[in-house]
């Protein structure tokens, strides 16, 4: 099986260097895929823009328009972390769309996996943490109100967040939906101060390891299925949890991240539950080790569901736009 892969060259443009957002990496991610004949023509996707009324499911309509129309206060700003640009504001309304394809497909396929995605600080009515949509919860809304999607007696949606960083975003616009189960595995001491209520959380302290780390994911994930009873699991890979991030905290070693990706997913595999794949954090100077730590998640998701691949050529893909004229818009 060719596992969908979904990306766009607009996820990474031009951007100040020496910022501490790696806005580079979704390029690189996508060439390192490329190199190891992962992504290739036939199963690499891009998504079209997001329309104004499935982002407003998670959103406020105010704030929609203060951020695309670059009216958001100076203090605004700050909290969101990032410079407004044209560039940026055009990414920001492709890359949730490019989750809820990626949803679509994993639903369809058993797994598809988002070469970005995970921005899981953003509010209902304000960005913060480098995160300006939440394209989790933008995606849970659509596939949960989407007669094609999740209706109503087909199940919810588990995001499983083992970002470093609480989703505190999610938990929130989700606190009403009862479809949709939020589960959260951080650094209890670590940003944003004050967190917000996931329908699970579990707060790890500074300096866990491989050991109580990954018991820590396993158990967690398989008490998360079992009150939620999911049809389809948005797994945030963050990356950030590694033990050199330098946003991190934890001591997750390369070969226990890895390990990460590989329970997460076969554990859904052997559940017969769809994964949708989103990368999340990860924040290192050198950029190419940070894309091969995010690659990482894609790779065990080829070793699991498609052993054996050969080594295709590589090409950018085709545009896809559901959310926008596809199945899904509504």
């Amino acid at each position: 099986m060719a596992i969908p892969l979904i990306t766009h060259p607009a996820y990474s443009f031009d951007f100040p260097g020496n910022h501490r957002f790696p806005m580079e990496k979704f390029g690189l991610l996508h060439r390192r895929l490329q190199q190891l004949g992962l992504a290739t023509a036939d199963n690499t996707l891009r998504p079209g823009k997001a329309r104004y009324d499935v982002l407003a499911r998670a959103h406020d309509q105010g704030y929609l328009d203060r951020f695309f129309n670059n009216r958001q206060t100076p203090s605004e700003i700050r909290r969101m972390g990032l410079p407004w640009s044209e560039a940026l504001a055009h990414r920001t309304r492709i890359a949730p769309n490019g989750t809820l394809l990626t949803a679509t497909l994993a639903l369809q396929q058993g797994i598809a996996c988002h070469m970005a995605g995970g921005t899981h600080h953003a509010h209902r009515d304000f960005a913060s943490g480098f995160c300006i949509l939440n394209d989790l919860a933008i995606t849970a809304l659509a596939l949960l109100n989407s007669p094609d999607g999740l209706a109503p007696g087909r199940g919810s949606v588990l995001i499983f967040d083992c970002d470093v960083h609480q989703g505190d975003g999610t938990a929130a616009i989700l606190a009403d939906e009862p479809r949709a189960f939020t589960c959260s595995i951080h650094c209890e001491n670590n940003f944003p101060v004050r967190k917000a209520s996931s329908d699970l959380d579990v707060g790890l302290p500074t300096g866990t390891g491989d050991d109580q780390y990954l018991h820590t994911v396993e158990r967690t994930l398989l008490h998360a299925i079992e009150r939620s009873r999911p049809a389809l699991v948005i797994y945030d890979a963050g990356v950030d949890v590694y033990s050199g991030d330098p946003l991190g905290l934890l001591e997750v070693s390369l070969e226990g991240l890895r390990q990460r990706e590989n329970t997460v997913l076969s554990l859904c595999q052997r559940k017969g539950i769809p994964v949708a794949v989103v990368i999340g954090g990860g924040y290192d100077n050198d950029r190419e080790a940070l894309a091969r730590r995010h690659s990482m998640v894609f790779e065990e998701a080829f070793r699991l569901h498609a052993p054996g691949v050969p080594d295709p050529s590589s090409g950018i893909g085709r545009t896809v736009s559901v959310g926008n004229e596809g199945r899904l818009a509504d």
